[in-house]
């Protein structure tokens, strides 16, 4: 199976919409998305209590990461919200972000419109669609971003934007380092596994074809609670398996007794275990603990190791190599990763039922 991978002819007839080209932007992505932020002019500096984040999908791990990266040096709760409806507590003192990579998410459109109405300070990051439009018609600051990208692969332009905007607000300084390191390591991880590079010094390479066959389950910790949930989520999109996602030390305190289950069960599952080199020595006795004891009825453990020096670096890290690992498990599959046909029926039929885009287009109406 690992031939597959190395055989570059082969990849390009499996992956006809380039999902590997895109993941080799990345970097590229990320540089593009700061620029474009900083050239948005905000009124004022902000003092918020809170700050929300509205986003559904790839549009919302953008405020995930956020949250993950500023959990302990912000000392303002940061919350992501992916639902149609907006906390009790969102205010005129709550900064909202509305993420929609399309500009047509309902979710976001819905609760956009209501952090609008409670007379929040409003930003949002999108393509354009009708988020677009809303924000040209009431005036709100926005990054506008490339439309012709998968939302999954849009991960640089739903992240960057915030933090930047932020700084401009007055609310973070001095990140232009960590951002910098970040874009740096993820250059260098993307190259490392990029498809030229042979199996045999490919970590992507090797990881998928070890998971090929089977559910991959994704663990993490603090700071990679959302880089493990943004890797599910690509087993899910890309590879077209299933997957999930869960945390230590929460885990050990349910998740871990379902390994009870019959060995037929548990053996159909592979383990990946988000590590970093400098892991707090109560998480790795729980990683080294669980391993032994419960992981073992898996069919295979492996690990991603962090890379860099600063925590966002390592973040982006784990993310670039899960984002590769998934597009080559779609290929040792025989599937194109980029399609998402189930999404979007589902979401053809909601429109039908629900009939949500008439109801904004008539907001957008009234605002003539």
């Amino acid at each position: 199976m690992v031939a597959i991978l190395d055989n570059q002819e082969t990849v390009k007839k499996i992956d006809m919409s380039d999902m590997l080209g895109d993941l080799v932007k990345t970097p590229e992505y990320c540089r593009d998305a700061i620029k474009r932020a900083k050239q948005v002019n905000l009124p004022k500096k902000a003092n918020p209590q809170n700050i929300v984040i509205v986003g559904m999908g790839g549009s919302a791990i953008g405020g995930e990461i956020l949250k993950d990266w500023l959990r302990d040096e912000l000392p303002l709760s940061i919350e992501v919200c992916r639902d149609y409806i907006l906390p009790a507590y969102v205010n005129k003192d709550t900064l909202v972000f509305a993420n929609s990579y399309s500009g047509n998410t309902e979710e976001t459109l819905t609760a956009f419109l209501t952090a609008i109405k409670r007379k929040c300070t409003v930003l949002a990051v999108t393509s354009g669609g009708q988020l677009g439009a809303f924000c040209k018609k009431l005036q709100v600051p926005h990054v506008m971003i490339p439309s012709d990208l998968q939302p999954r692969v849009a991960v640089p332009y739903m992240f960057f934007p915030l933090p930047v905007l932020l700084e401009k607000l007055g609310i973070l300084s001095d990140i232009e380092g960590e951002l910098e390191e970040a874009i740096a390591v993820l250059e260098k991880v993307a190259k490392a596994n990029a498809s030229t590079v042979p199996a045999g010094d490919n970590t992507a390479k090797q990881l998928a074809t070890d998971l090929l066959g089977t559910f991959p389950v994704v663990y993490g910790f603090r700071q990679y609670t959302s880089i493990a949930h943004r890797l599910k989520a690509q087993f899910n999109e890309n590879s077209k398996v299933h997957s999930r996602s869960n945390v230590f030390p929460e885990l050990n305190h349910n998740e871990t007794v379902g390994y009870e289950a019959p060995e037929a069960f548990t053996k159909q599952q592979s383990v990946i275990l988000i590590r970093d080199p400098q892991d707090p020595q109560e998480i790795r006795n729980r990683i080294e603990t669980t391993t032994d004891l419960v992981f073992n009825r898996a069919k295979t453990v492996q690990e991603i190791t962090a890379e860099g020096k600063g925590k966002l670096a390592k973040m982006f890290s784990v993310l670039c190599t899960g984002d590769y690992t998934s597009v080559y498990l779609a290929i040792l599959q025989n599937k194109d990763p980029t399609p998402v046909k189930i999404i979007d029926r589902v979401k053809s039929e909601l429109a039908k039922k629900t009939r949500m885009k008439e109801q904004f287009d008539a907001e957008l109406a009234k605002l003539e």
